[in-house]
């Protein structure tokens, strides 16, 4: 049964990549990008092709240009697929696009495929539960994460928007009432009410992150441990960045009035949840083979007596004289340079270096009237 699954995948491949040769090229269409992609994210439940792997993302770095193309490549080979295999591999793909950290990536927006229900139409729908549950908690996390990137981008603009319109006004207008409005934007407590609910949707998203796993033996395959490598990479710096929001947030707290100090309580409150669930899944991790998982420090707990002094804070009860240094050092020991070494340790999925390579630089003709982009897909 296996190697009959395997001689058909192997057949769909190269029906797939001759088709792909047949298209026309475009300015969101390369053929030769869908015949890699498609090599990517074969049929193999055993082997991944690093060899096309490392192709699609040279052509990232070479050019941000092409994401066009292999944003279209991947949903393509996505939307026609019902194979646990070529899911788990797509959103490994996809999940090393979001780590090249190219500035389009923050306009696509929600994923221009669907996943969300997805089920393997070629396995024994009671063998195969685990695997098909972990393809649609993976495909949820990487589909809120650019959706949370895309709506940061838009409030980034907004406010740079309002900053220029109220500049302009302070110009035209010096008397006192004149910097009101302007002082909203630029007021630290304002600042701080943006950086409490950054950390909200990030906590947000360790929670959508942490459903990310293996639910039975079964689903322990060589496939979803690799992608598993991936998502503990994503663990560490969503957590990292988690922890860096805190800490800076109490340097400020004092500063800060009862509806800031609210929101960093319950913050820290989430944290310390999620600080015990991270270490669960850690174990977890490392039971059934995760590599990265062996590169990860131990979770340091917030301590009892800093929460309280935070409701202290809220209640008018602590004096502004006092400090909430031992939280700061808390979180200074997770993300200290020992931390931060592990780190550069694991295996990353996409480098920031950028390279060329000949059949890149090749002249094509291409249509003056592409077609237009899928409804889902948003560049602006």
């Amino acid at each position: 049964m296996r190697l009959w699954r395997k001689a058909s995948g192997l057949l769909k491949d190269h029906k797939s990549i001759w088709l792909a040769s047949l298209s026309r090229r475009t300015s969101f269409r390369n053929p030769e990008m869908e015949a890699a992609v498609i090599k990517a994210t074969s049929h193999d439940e055993i082997a991944i092709d690093i060899k096309n792997v490392d192709r699609v993302y040279r052509w990232l770095r070479l050019s941000p240009s092409h994401l066009k193309s292999l944003i279209w490549s991947i949903s393509l080979r996505m939307e026609k697929t019902r194979s646990w295999v070529v899911a788990i591999k797509g959103l490994m793909l996809m999940h090393g696009v979001y780590s090249s950290k190219i500035p389009a990536i923050q306009r696509i927006g929600r994923l221009p495929f669907d996943l969300s229900n997805f089920t393997d139409g070629h396995s024994d729908p009671y063998k195969i539960w685990g695997i098909n549950a972990f393809i649609r908690a993976y495909f949820t996390y990487l589909d809120q994460k650019s959706s949370l990137l895309f709506m940061n981008l838009q409030e980034r603009r907004n406010l740079q928007n309002l900053e220029h319109v109220n500049n302009n006004n302070n110009d035209n207008d010096n008397n006192e009432n004149g910097n009101n409005y302007n002082n909203v934007v630029v007021d630290g407590r304002y600042s701080m009410t943006q950086d409490l609910i950054l950390i909200q949707k990030l906590q947000y998203l360790l929670d959508i992150l942490l459903e990310i796993r293996p639910l039975c033996d079964e689903a322990v395959v060589p496939l979803v441990l690799e992608a598993m490598d991936c998502v503990m990479i994503e663990v560490f710096d969503v957590y990292s960045r988690i922890c860096n929001g805190i800490a800076r947030i109490l340097l400020r707290i004092y500063s800060a009035g009862k509806v800031e100090a609210s929101m960093a309580l319950r913050i820290v409150q989430k944290a310390t949840i999620q600080s015990e669930e991270l270490s669960l899944y850690f174990e977890l991790c490392r039971s059934i083979g995760v590599k990265n998982a062996a590169q990860f420090p131990r979770i340091e707990q917030i301590p009892h007596e800093d929460i309280k002094e935070l409701e202290e804070i809220i209640n008018g009860v602590s004096e502004k004289d006092s400090q909430l240094t031992k939280t700061l050092v808390v979180h200074e020991k997770i993300l200290d340079h020992q931390n931060l070494e592990e780190r550069r340790k694991l295996r990353t999925v996409i480098t920031d270096k950028w390279e060329k390579f000949d059949e890149d630089l090749i002249q094509n003709n291409v249509p003056s009237k592409p077609p237009e982009l899928p409804d889902l897909i948003t560049f602006l």
